[in-house]
């Protein structure tokens, strides 16, 4: 008897191997696809390399520029911080502004292009991504890219934390407010949060709140209850005596506690300070904090939005190894779609953490690609590239300030001159010029720019310029190049 073969449904057919394949996959998978992908990529490699080198604007473009700029600042109701415009292409650590000029990156979007500019493989990544069938993901409604971003984040963190769960959001800030509704719902009715001095957290109402800036929150009604703790102060230690330091910053967490007994919901973590200066920690400090937040049930949030990637371990709290303390997790910036992590007993209730918008298909491939790049390459460790970036950038450093010594004014509060002016971990690197004051250094940033280097500065005061290079891409090489555009800049200014 003759069998008839059933009709294949038009959604699914069988691919090479005979599994079952749907239509989303085949489109993926498409010949067709792939080599259209493989020419925009290698158009946008060939463009890419025509950019070696800083130059200046191209007075061909000023009217236009100036035109792009005006109607940027009518847009948004005030100028631009820097005059910067992309043209959309760059090479590496160097990126092309609309005005034809071409300069060295070193803040990339505060942390977020860790891969620098025009990155052939994150490229064709994101246009995987934009295949998708819809631009964004949500909570109700995705497609496998998101989780398996998270997956993959996940992965690395379970090694050496017990962190667990991973959920998704568009900024760090909101990765931050979700942190804190895991932190509030656990340990409700409390209702306090600990934090510390020179924080910053993100620009939502709350996190403005909690962030130790009061230009951030000026007009804000205060309705966040924060306690703020002293961060590690080096020279501060060294003064007193490390463990009387200690003891004296445990005493007030515990005065604090007793004031408010049970109200405390969780103690927030910058193991490394981002805005607030690139304020490096010490373990023994944040140990002694954490063993007293573990013995009063007081949640251990560590807020890695800024940090992540850029210290000698993926992760800052392996750089610390404080693993097993962390109980909620925030990562950002380079990741692309933000993360907030949460360990096992801190798993929410249905319905606390929901979200319209949790990202979109490229920044999931691109997230996920780069994590995995992380993983696999020779970043991390004492012999790794990020190591060794920042020790090249502290040779550059000594070199400026020999050269320029009356810009390098010692500060006290960094415990004198020279190489004490010089801090950070890793990707994050800063120094301390114009003795550290605000307007001094907030203006060479545009004396910098103008000069190749785009900047920015931290701090409360000292003020410090800062860098967040692209550590995925920049070459040691690099280093004298983009310091002989910083030495124009200081010889363009008065010290």
């Amino acid at each position: 008897m003759t069998q008839v073969a059933k009709p294949v449904s038009p959604s699914i057919h069988q691919g090479a191997s005979g599994a079952a394949e749907t239509v989303g996959a085949q489109l993926k998978a498409s010949p067709a696809v792939r080599a259209a992908i493989d020419a925009i990529v290698a158009e946008a490699q060939s463009k890419s390399a025509q950019i070696t080198d800083v130059r200046p604007p191209n007075p061909a473009l000023k009217q236009s520029y100036d035109a792009l700029m005006a109607r940027a600042a009518e847009t948004r109701g005030r100028a631009l911080l820097y005059p910067y415009i992309g043209s959309g292409i760059g090479n590496g650590a160097l990126v092309e502004l609309s005005d034809g000029s071409v300069k060295w990156d070193m803040i990339c979007g505060i942390g977020v292009h860790y891969f620098g500019h025009s990155d052939a493989d994150l490229i064709k990544e994101s246009l995987l991504g934009s295949l998708d069938d819809t631009v964004k993901s949500g909570n109700l409604q995705s497609n496998m890219d998101a989780y398996e971003f998270a997956e993959t984040i996940a992965t690395e963190a379970k090694k050496n934390s017990r962190l667990r769960y991973v959920y998704v959001s568009t900024s760090g800030a909101m990765a931050n407010e979700n942190a804190l509704k895991v932190c509030f719902q656990k340990h409700a009715p409390a209702s306090r949060v600990i934090a510390f001095k020179d924080c910053f957290m993100g620009r939502s109402i709350t996190m403005a709140q909690i962030g130790d800036t009061a230009d951030y929150r000026q007009g804000i009604p205060l309705s966040t209850l924060v306690d703020y703790m002293p961060f590690w102060d080096e020279v501060a230690a060294e003064r007193m005596g490390k463990t009387k330091y200690i003891d004296g910053a445990v005493a007030q967490l515990q005065e604090y506690i007793t004031r408010y007994p049970g109200q405390h919901a969780c103690f927030i973590f910058e193991l490394v300070q981002g805005e607030g200066g690139f304020n490096v920690g010490d373990r023994d400090f944040f140990k002694a904090l954490m063993d007293v937040c573990k013995a009063n049930k007081i949640a251990i949030w560590d807020d890695e939005v800024q940090t992540f990637g850029r210290t000698g371990r993926m992760f800052a709290y392996e750089q610390f190894d404080l693993g097993q303390y962390v109980d909620v997790f925030c990562a950002g910036k380079l990741t692309q779609a933000c993360v907030t992590m949460f360990t096992e007993e801190y798993n929410p209730k249905p319905g606390l953490l929901s979200g319209t918008f949790t990202g979109e298909g490229p920044s999931f491939r691109v997230g996920r690609r780069i994590i995995e790049r992380l993983r696999d390459g020779n970043y991390y460790g004492d012999s790794g590239m990020i190591a060794k970036h920042q020790q090249a950038f502290r040779v550059e450093m000594n070199k400026l300030i020999a050269k320029f010594p009356n810009h390098f004014p010692s500060v006290p509060a960094l415990g004198g001159g020279g190489n004490q002016l010089v801090g950070g971990m890793g990707g994050m690197m800063r120094f301390t010029p114009f003795g550290g004051k605000k307007d001094k250094v907030a203006g060479f940033c545009k004396t910098a720019f103008e000069h190749g280097v785009v900047l920015f500065y931290c701090g409360h005061g000292p003020y410090h310029l800062r860098m967040l290079p692209p550590m995925g891409v920049m070459k040691l090489e690099d280093w004298p190049r983009v310091f002989a555009c910083l030495e124009k800049a200081f010889a363009a200014v008065p010290a």
